[in-house]
């Protein structure tokens, strides 16, 4: 599954939330220097969906904090 996720970087909790339009916010401790943020990101969505970190993809959006992130259950 494809999902809209935007992210929060250096943020002071670590969570999932989904918003009303059907996308998700992510919050992560990590800065978004040297791609930490993104691995942040894998990290906590694999979590939250209970699948292995080598199931989240980053589609696109790298360096942008608006990612569209593919899922593999």
């Amino acid at each position: 599954m494809k999902l809209s996720v935007k992210i929060q970087p250096k943020s002071s909790k670590e969570a999932v939330e989904q918003l009303a339009d059907g996308s998700y916010k992510i919050f992560v401790h990590s800065p978004p220097i040297d791609g930490k943020a993104n691995a942040a990101v894998v990290e906590v969505l694999a979590k939250h969906f209970k699948v292995a970190k080598s199931n989240v993809k980053i589609v696109s959006g790298e360096k942008s904090r608006n990612k569209i992130v593919e899922i593999d259950a």
